[in-house]
């Protein structure tokens, strides 16, 4: 107790030199992401500690929902303050006139891994795909690769696969198939649909990741794509669940703010906070979702290591999420239309 209200203390004070007030114009923001765990230490780490500082109340909303962003912008009704979105939204988002330019006055560009930040967007955080898989549905077998996702025989069962046309899938269908990691782009989507097309009537699809928790953690799906904060999750809830990190896919997700956001002042300060080294620090020790801070290393939880992204660099794939952000409404149509085929 002593200790969150000396962190409070330090985190007002913050706001008291960058604003001249202990109090910012507006009463309260909306904050928008996935849902799940990670919404709820997003809020955790982040909304609770800055409503306590700030005086503005944090209203949470979700999921993450991209037309209804760019609608909310083109009527000019725009009800979103902060939304969590994927990189290479946040890139095609921004080339719309769909965001505001941050401001890098109140928000410290140069603590961010240069990755991870744009002139509309910062890093949420960083997550790997990784493949999971409920042990009692697979009679003590552990998958090691995504050529798994293609072996029914061996590994049978629903296989549960990111629905929404954006980063991972198709790669992880070409690296099955046996496309080597450094010629993965541009993407063969011939030949990527071909493999999916192998064990189409075997997927099922999950929009986020409370979905997708349920899914694995059920049996409903034997093995899968998941962000890797979410199998961390529901192995600290004693779900029986493994994971195998080989080829695991490196993404981030951005924070940003839709273009005529009521609340774009509060929003600056808010992101500011949420990408500091403590934000960024304070919400990885409750997800294993990297920081995207340079300063929060030295913050993290010791036993955390083992379940970050950055303890299997040797054997990682980063997505490319500008070629997504130029190419992905093309990517989109072909993905649509063979979903219902």
């Amino acid at each position: 107790m002593v200790f969150k209200k000396c962190a409070t203390a330090v985190l007002a004070a913050a706001f008291l030199t960058a604003t001249g007030t202990a109090a910012i114009a507006a009463e309260s923001l909306s904050f928008v992401s996935w849902g799940g765990t990670t919404q709820d230490a997003q809020k955790q780490a982040w909304a609770d500690p800055f409503s306590e500082a700030s005086g503005i109340r944090v209203v949470q909303d979700g999921p993450t929902d991209y037309g209804k962003l760019k609608a909310m912008v083109e009527s000019g009704n725009v009800q979103w303050d902060i939304v969590d979105v994927e990189a290479d939204f946040a890139l095609r988002a921004a080339s719309e006139g769909l965001l505001e330019p941050l401001d890098f006055k109140v928000i410290q560009r140069d603590k961010i891994d240069p990755r991870f930040v744009s002139d509309h967007g910062v890093g949420s955080f960083y997550f790997s795909f990784v493949l999971g898989f409920n042990q009692g549905k697979l009679g003590g077998k552990a998958p090691q690769d995504w050529t798994a996702l293609f072996d029914t025989a061996n590994y049978p069962g629903k296989r549960a696969l990111y629905k929404w046309p954006s980063p991972g899938v198709l790669e992880l269908a070409l690296l099955a198939d046996g496309v080597p990691a450094d010629k993965l782009y541009p993407l063969d989507l011939d030949r990527a649909f071909k493999k999916l097309d192998t064990i189409k009537k075997d997927i099922v699809w999950w929009g986020g990741g409370a979905q997708s928790q349920q899914l694995l953690a059920s049996g409903e799906a034997s093995l899968g794509q998941f962000w890797n904060g979410r199998i961390y999750a529901l192995q600290q809830d004693g779900a029986p669940v493994g994971v195998s990190w080989k080829q695991n896919l490196v993404m981030a997700d951005f924070l940003v703010i839709p273009k005529g956001a009521k609340n774009k002042e509060a929003a600056m300060k808010f992101l500011a906070n949420a990408s500091s080294a403590k934000g960024q620090a304070d919400f990885a020790n409750l997800t294993a979702y990297a920081p995207v801070n340079i300063d929060s290393v030295s913050q993290l939880k010791g036993d955390l290591a083992p379940n970050l992204p950055t303890a299997y660099a040797k054997d990682q794939i980063t997505l490319d999420y500008a070629y997504w952000a130029k190419n992905g409404p093309a990517i989109a149509a072909r993905w649509n239309e063979w979903l219902v085929k």
